[in-house]
């Protein structure tokens, strides 16, 4: 399992939100290919980037600061927000992205993904946001009828290369993540699932790693090492023991 830090976009700078909410935001850094630099160099593997803006407008919104991110580190980086169409995911990959997340997508045209996965094998995640166990889209501002295994099943076949689930009422509120449905979901789909969503602490960290082995092999981490609550240095550190 490794440990993936999150730059979340709006208006081209890294804020974090508390439960998806964009009124609810708190600025970290005007300039993300910085903090980029930083979570690479404190030992991400792998970098987390949400475009918020295309993630409620539908369309991509911050090229320019994704762009920046991309050229300023050496790692591989996956991102999601507004990608809904096989151009939009070409045009990223095209800028050295190493994945793009389906998020919205996934639940409304399901075909994309598999379309998406046949043109670019292994480079394709879905990114699953639930609310009560129940799929949110168009940046979780609408919960549908559709549970997230009932969605995450949909793709068994399809060779998605992770599924990225989030529930929505811990992401940002460093209460911990939920360990039962992301266990569920990993051993419901047989995908690699990566946690997100609540992360607050070492011992967080510890909970994962210990479902690691129902297919469990990643976690996202945003809030908790912007405020310190996390050392990214000391949670990389303790996935590599053992």
């Amino acid at each position: 399992m490794i440990v993936i830090p999150a730059i979340d976009l709006k208006d081209g700078k890294c804020v974090r939100l508390e439960q998806g909410l964009m009124e609810r935001d708190t600025v970290y850094s005007d300039n993300p290919a910085v903090t980029a630099r930083r979570w690479q160099d404190e030992g991400g593997e792998l970098l987390h980037i949400v475009d918020l803006d295309g993630a409620f407008a539908g369309v991509p919104k911050n090229r320019a600061a994704i762009e920046a991110i991309v050229k300023a580190i050496d790692i591989p980086a996956q991102l999601g927000g507004g990608i809904r169409d096989l151009a939009t995911i070409e045009a990223y990959l095209s800028l050295g992205l190493s994945r793009v997340i389906i998020g919205t997508a996934a639940q409304r045209t399901p075909q994309l993904v598999t379309d998406a996965c046949r043109r670019f094998p292994g480079r394709i995640v879905v990114g699953i946001d639930a609310k009560n166990g129940m799929v949110a889209v168009q940046g979780w501002a609408e919960v549908t009828g559709v549970t997230a295994v009932e969605l995450a099943k949909r793709f068994a076949g399809d060779g998605v290369a992770a599924i990225i689930y989030t529930d929505i009422a811990r992401d940002g509120m460093l209460q911990g993540p939920n360990l039962e449905a992301t266990r569920a979901l990993a051993e419901a789909a047989g995908i690699p699932v990566i946690a997100s969503g609540g992360v607050s602490s070492l011992k967080d960290i510890e909970n994962l790693l210990a479902i690691e082995r129902y297919g469990v092999t990643g976690v996202i981490t945003g809030k908790a090492i912007y405020s310190g609550a996390l050392d990214l240095r000391e949670a990389v550190a303790l996935t590599k023991q053992g």
